[in-house]
């Protein structure tokens, strides 16, 4: 499995930039994140998730995930993050963190 996860935005407009693969993460990470793309149900969501209220200032957050042939692309603004999503853009942050 391959994520793409790039956040945008922000008070500074920084942009972050990741991409991680399990071919590629230590043991333990490898594990962590397939779960944490099935909690978030990611293929199911649209590819486009807004806050009907935004904001300035706020991240946004763009995914791509690709798995056994499959690829699906999600885009989301923070003030409409999906409970199931959290975990995973949380995960990704610390990864691009540590990099």
């Amino acid at each position: 499995m391959r994520v793409s996860f790039e956040r945008t935005g922000g008070f500074a407009g920084i942009s972050k930039k990741t991409t991680v693969d399990t071919d590629t993460l230590p043991p333990n990470e490898a594990a962590t994140l397939p779960r944490l793309v099935e909690v978030a149900d990611l293929f199911r969501l649209p590819e486009l998730i807004t806050s009907p209220n935004p904001q300035s200032d706020r991240f946004q957050y763009k995914l791509t995930v690709e798995d056994n042939g499959r690829q699906h692309t999600v885009t989301v603004s923070e003030a409409a993050l999906p409970g199931t999503l959290r975990p995973l853009i949380e995960w990704l942050q610390n990864i691009t963190q540590k990099r």
